[in-house]
């Protein structure tokens, strides 16, 4: 069994052997469900020509089947389960692997897809496909329930009760409303990448795989079509072989998909979006609830959403002790991440001052330099890209002994600035001046207490280790 979660496996168009047979082609899913994103946030009046596309959308009753006992909204942000199935119903999916045709469809990609209130800001949360947590009872279309179990492999849930079942299991473990869910099967993938005009890659080094049919040279592309086809199903040219480094090239092409959608012209070309709509709603599965109506109040909260407001993260995973061919969640900042989503917010507008107060230094004057005395790996890098979005000047400090508070420190001549710096700062003391600090500076030192920045341009969601915007260079490192 592979060790990879969410991997890429490529499936000939024979029959596969026995041995591979449960294993298929796992991420397709991931391609259409970049364009349920570029659904949700696009052009509202385009949207309102071409809602007649949205008859080709199946839907399913998700609310039976979930009952009542579920999470309470905190906030008015939208979480949208977004689901790839690997179903071969149907001639132009079957030809992936014709022996599998009659078994159970598998969900081997699971994004939540969090929309912050205001629309400012998106979030795509991953979970590997061998993600080891608790599975509740499902109820089953036909009335009956499956069994609980206390631990099985989070893309089991799928096969054992469809899109529902992954609600309810999510939900258990994350303790967050999911308001709707899109599945998607990959019968429409190469109408769709034709639709966008091909979706920007970057190889890092030449690849001709007769497997895949996958014949690139090294340095950038834009693939549509077979070609594109290809790329998502090759599994043996391309990167290291890492899980992180899988995870990251799937990412990495959602959100290269998501940008090209939304900054080529298509949500404005009518031609264009109308091809596009239809590659996508054909292969479209949703809850009942979520009615074209529904679409059109989510776009009309989203007009300020671009594909740089569009980040990718993974849920935080390590080893399962058990059995290191899966994954757990890396406590306790798989708790804390799940709690920022749970707990996003508006951001709130900035207070005028009042008459007879000093001028506030606005964040493009304070130089900040970050310290990680929170025992986390990558915490300073990760606020230090959070402050740089507010409009800081930030530069890492590097790691510190650990310690609880996290707390602002200045220089000479910087008080106003750390004051600046002290307001986003939950939980802080006073600012202090620091002996033998840098004249103008202010130091931000992490400790073991730090959540987010408040009034964060992240959507109030910290910034997450490997996270990676749909505007990303695609051969960025």
């Amino acid at each position: 069994m592979n060790s990879n979660p969410m991997y890429m496996e490529y499936v000939d168009d024979a029959d596969p052997e026995p041995s591979a047979r449960r294993r298929g082609w796992r991420v397709l899913g991931w391609v259409s469900i970049g364009l349920s994103v570029v659904m949700v946030a696009g052009s509202l009046t385009a949207y309102g020509v071409y809602r007649k596309a949205m008859g080709n959308i199946s839907h399913e009753d998700a609310n039976a089947l979930l009952g009542p006992n579920r999470p309470k909204k905190l906030n008015s942000a939208m979480n949208i389960l977004l689901l790839g199935s690997d179903t071969r119903a149907g001639a132009g999916n079957a030809k992936y692997g014709r022996s599998m045709t009659k078994e159970p469809p598998r969900s081997d990609t699971m994004i939540l897809l969090h929309l912050s209130p205001g629309g400012g800001q998106a979030i795509g949360i991953s979970f590997p496909r061998d993600l080891m947590i608790p599975i509740p009872s499902c109820k089953l279309k036909n009335g009956r329930s499956t069994a609980a179990q206390s631990v099985g492999q989070i893309n089991s849930s799928f096969t054992l009760g469809g899109a529902s079942c992954v609600i309810k299991t999510i939900e258990g473990f994350t303790n967050i409303k999911i308001d709707h869910f899109m599945q998607v099967d990959f019968n429409g993938f190469k109408a769709i990448t034709e639709a966008v005009g091909g979706v920007p890659v970057c190889l890092p080094k030449s690849v001709n795989d007769p497997q895949s049919k996958l014949r690139l040279s090294k340095g950038r592309h834009v693939i549509k079509g077979e070609t594109a086809l290809a790329y998502v199903r090759n599994r043996k040219g391309l990167g290291n072989g890492s899980d992180t480094d899988r995870i990251k090239r799937q990412q990495k092409f959602m959100g290269a998909l998501a940008n090209q959608a939304m900054s080529a012209g298509v949500l404005s070309n009518p031609s264009k979006l109308l091809s596009l709509m239809n590659a996508t709603t054909k292969s479209l599965t949703t809850d009942d609830e979520l009615t074209p109506q529904v679409m059109m109040r989510i776009a009309q909260g989203m007009q300020g959403m671009t594909s740089g407001k569009l980040r990718f993260v993974t849920v935080p995973w390590g080893a399962y002790a058990p059995d290191p061919n899966r994954v757990a969640l890396r406590q306790p900042a798989a708790d804390q991440f799940f709690s920022s989503i749970r707990n996003d917010r508006a951001v709130p507008t900035e207070p005028k001052p009042t008459a007879g107060t000093a001028p506030k230094i606005p964040p493009s004057q304070v130089r900040v330099r970050v310290y990680n005395a929170s025992g986390i790996s990558g915490q300073a890098k990760r606020v230090a890209d959070d402050l740089e979005q507010q409009g800081f000047h930030v530069t890492v400090g590097g790691n510190m002994s650990t310690t609880q508070t996290s707390r602002v420190m200045y220089g000479a001549g910087a008080e106003q600035h750390a004051q600046t710096l002290n307001a986003l700062v939950p939980n802080a003391p006073q600012p202090a001046a620091r002996t033998g600090g840098t004249p103008g500076v202010v130091d931000l030192v992490l400790g073991s207490n730090w959540t987010s920045l408040k009034n964060s341009k992240s959507g109030g969601i910290p910034t997450q280790e490997g996270e990676i915007k749909a505007t990303d260079d695609i051969c960025k490192e």
